[in-house]
């Protein structure tokens, strides 16, 4: 109802409407207004003029607004008459609601008459001061103008609901709220004086009790005004005129200007225009709520704005910190450059003063000496010795001469520090706009008939929506950690299909993936929950969960064969991208600490257990993309040698962390009893010298008789037995006991070669050309160690 109010207030007075009356452009003044604000006209612009003239027009060319209209909607303000330069000018005004408003040139006379019966200046006019139309007066005057009842009730009803509240009439010092209304008596009682003055029985118990807003209501409206004809008015509007839009009555009819037009009943045509105005308001309620959505969207709008102020002030002073922090370790930089210089030349110039003290040592005694020779009367003893000391003292001479007496070393620092393209840059460095162009695409959809794992590998795909108008220029997956951890982003590129290698073995896995363009990133897609296998052999289905839930089960079976043609497919320890495709990836695994590698179990380690339970088994081949360049691959990377006489090392694809793991090598070929050496290895090993030369290996290095366990270049544990072709060596990892054992065909090899061994590692072997091995995976646990394993 508040919102109401603007639309009860009079342009003129700012008050609401008293008395409105409709003008022909359906706006509505107070009759009092009205008469306030006329303008009288020169005599030649009347209607009588016009008539005497013979211009033809009509007593109601006032209903033609355009015609009539003196003033148009760009004046300049003033609302005098135009048309004769003497006529005064009177500037406008503004009503209290902010309307321009053209009041008359002179006061009206004084009149004991109401406004409604007050005469009107001759040839008056009138200017609406909402569309600012003009229109002359007839002889009628404002009597001409249809009053506006149904605006009178409503004002009537919205006062009523703000009225304060009603009070007793009756109580005599301080008046309390009245509670009931008595109709007949039209006096409001509160509780104790309706019990003492109005008591319900004799002649007062058949009197009507009302609720004090009912009674004002019904007291307001008992003397309803009826609306009667604007020519006739004695006579009730009856019907409506269709070609004048307006409520006429039976006179009009009869003998007035309607009498040729089409009429219809009154109330036919008031149930038609209030359904008309119903589904008016039908739509313009839509657009009211859109309007208050709009609000709402704009209110948001005004809480990101701050948060990204913020956000980018946060961005901004971490920007300049940067910028800051990077002067300051150029500064550190230069400032050691500087050092180094001073200590350069002091050096230099300490030298050359600690070779002049002792030259000057070594002349001022030899300037001695010869004085103090001189001084001998002794000829046959001073020409023996006077060749010699001419010499030396001719030679001493001489070794001056050549530069001694000049500094090595300027005292001015040869540096100029030029700032001038940094001091530019900074005065450069500015903001760059950029416009949002488009929207941000769609959601991706994850596929789930075309999402699969195989071992510890994942295969997932995506697409756009259907119906998606907005290209995406990129898509970005994310994978959690296996453990319920954080997502980190594992791919970025344009392909919608990417296998992710090296994750753990019996892990669950999270996958979501998000499309971006210029504009920004689109919301993730709903979350995909991965399974890599348990052992070989095992065959799981995942049942998949509801499709409302923001995650999402897939069924994927493990073969419960392994193929050789599964050998020939290895999976890389590090998160690589499969698809033949440009992308790039975030994270390194091989070289972060939060390195993502394999394990085959998750079971706890403290109770006894079933190793071959605990098992789950690998399958890998030969790495070409670590390996030493020497090395040659045949056989889809299970076989290998070298080029080269000297030792090359390669690594196996898969890393491990946890669990159980065994796999062996056969030599193929050996010539001239080389000693290659088998164990395992950090991604950063040394690929040119032999396996275990440094700290990243553990490995046990065989020649044809014997062979060693080597750490960091440490030989220990020779034992007797050697390899020829056709040998196999066995490489046993427990990860679980943190040991390292090798075995010659099928027997142990010595001692466990190694204790403690904790981390991330890879297969490895080292080799020259006369030795060529083939690698065999996926391969039981010896059963010896299997029940000693158990026994423990």
């Amino acid at each position: 109802m508040e919102e109401m109010e603007e639309e009860l207030k009079c342009p003129v007075c700012g008050s609401f409407y008293r008395e409105p009356i409709i003008l022909p452009c359906s706006h509505n003044l107070c009759q009092a207004c009205a008469r306030n604000i006329l303008v009288q006209t020169p005599e030649s612009e009347s209607p009588q003029s016009r008539r005497a003239s013979g211009s033809g027009v009509s007593d109601y060319d006032y209903l033609d607004l355009d015609k009539m209209s003196l003033y148009s909607e760009a004046d300049s303000g003033y609302g005098s008459y135009g048309g004769f330069a003497s006529a005064p000018t009177t500037p406008c005004q503004k009503s209290p609601n902010g309307v321009r408003v053209f009041p008359p040139a002179m006061p009206p006379p004084p009149t004991h008459l109401s406004p409604a019966l007050a005469p009107v200046p001759r040839n008056s006019c009138i200017t609406c001061p909402q569309c600012h139309r003009s229109l002359i007066l007839d002889d009628r005057g404002l009597r001409g103008f249809p009053k506006n009842r149904v605006l009178e009730g409503v004002i009537d009803r919205y006062q009523q609901s703000k009225a304060a509240a009603l009070k007793c009439q009756l109580c005599e010092k301080a008046p309390k709220e009245a509670t009931v209304m008595c109709e007949q008596c039209d006096v409001f009682y509160c509780d104790p004086c309706r019990l003492r003055c109005h008591p319900p029985r004799g002649p007062l118990a058949k009197h009507r009790l009302v609720p004090p807003a009912q009674g004002r209501v019904s007291r307001r409206l008992s003397p309803r005004k009826v609306s009667t004809c604007t020519d006739h008015e004695l006579e009730n509007h009856s019907m409506y005129c269709v070609q004048c839009k307006m409520p006429v009555c039976y006179q009009c009819l009869e003998e007035g200007k309607h009498s040729s037009h089409e009429v219809k009943a009154l109330g036919a045509m008031w149930k038609l225009h209030k359904s008309q105005l119903s589904q008016a308001l039908n739509g313009l309620s839509d657009r009211a709520k859109e309007a208050k959505e709009f609000l709402v969207q704009l209110r948001t709008m005004v809480q990101q704005i701050q948060e990204n102020s913020v956000e980018f002030e946060a961005c901004l002073v971490a920007q300049c910190d940067a910028l800051i922090d990077a002067l300051n370790r150029r500064k550190a930089q230069l400032l050691a450059r500087v050092n180094k210089e001073h200590e350069h030349k002091l050096k230099v110039v300490r030298d050359q003063i600690s070779h002049c003290t002792v030259k000057l040592r070594q002349t001022t005694g030899l300037m001695e000496y010869c004085l103090e020779v001189i001084k001998e009367n002794d000829p046959s003893g001073f020409l023996q010795i006077s060749d010699a000391l001419i010499r030396r003292v001719h030679l001493t001479e001489d070794q001056w001469g050549k530069g001694t007496l000049t500094p090595r070393m300027t005292t001015d620092f040869d540096l100029s520090l030029d700032n001038s393209p940094l001091l530019q840059s900074i005065h450069q460095l500015d903001f760059v706009q950029v416009k949002a162009s488009s929207p941000v695409p769609a959601t991706p959809i994850l596929q789930l008939e075309e999402c699969c794992t195989h071992n510890n590998s994942a295969t997932l795909s995506w697409k756009q929506p259907p119906l998606s108008t907005v290209a995406a220029e990129g898509y970005i997956l994310e994978l959690d950690d296996g453990s319920g951890g954080q997502f980190r982003e594992v791919y970025v590129g344009k392909e919608t299909m990417c296998t992710v290698d090296g994750l753990h073995f019996n892990s669950t896995y999270n996958a979501r993936v998000k499309a971006f363009n210029k504009t920004g990133v689109s919301p993730y897609s709903k979350t995909l929950v991965l399974q890599t296998s348990e052992a070989a052999g095992a065959h799981e289905t995942k049942p998949v969960k509801d499709t409302d839930s923001e995650e999402q089960t897939l069924p994927f079976p493990v073969p419960s064969e392994r193929l050789p043609l599964r050998r020939m497919s290895p999976f890389s320890s590090t998160l690589n991208l499969q698809p033949s495709f440009p992308g790039r990836s975030y994270f390194d695994f091989r070289s972060s600490p939060h390195q993502l590698s394999l394990h085959s179990s998750l079971q706890s380690l403290n109770a006894p257990v079933d190793i071959k339970k605990l098992l789950a088994v690998a399958w890998f081949a030969f790495d070409p993309g670590s390996a030493h360049s020497d090395i040659i691959f045949s056989n889809d990377n299970l076989t290998v040698t070298c080029s080269s006489y000297d030792d090359r090392v390669v690594l196996g694809k898969t890393g491990f962390s946890k669990g159980v793991h065994y796999w062996e090598l056969t030599i193929d070929r050996y010539d001239n009893h080389p000693d290659p050496a088998f164990g395992v290895a950090r991604i950063d090993v040394m690929k040119d010298v032999m396996l275990g030369k440094d700290d990243k290996a553990w490995a046990m290095y065989v020649d044809n008789n014997r062979s060693w366990f080597m750490h960091s270049n440490s030989h220990t544990n020779r034992t007797e037995g050697g390899i020829t072709k056709g040998a196999t060596i066995g490489v046993l990892l427990d990860l679980n006991r943190k040991t390292l054992t090798f075995f010659i065909n099928n027997e142990q090899q010595g001692p466990i070669a190694f204790e403690n061994v904790e981390g991330l590692f890879f297969p490895a072997v080292s080799l020259n050309r006369n030795v060529q091995v083939t690698l065999h995976t996926g391969l039981p646990v010896p059963d010896f160690y299997s029940s000693r394993a158990s026994i423990a």
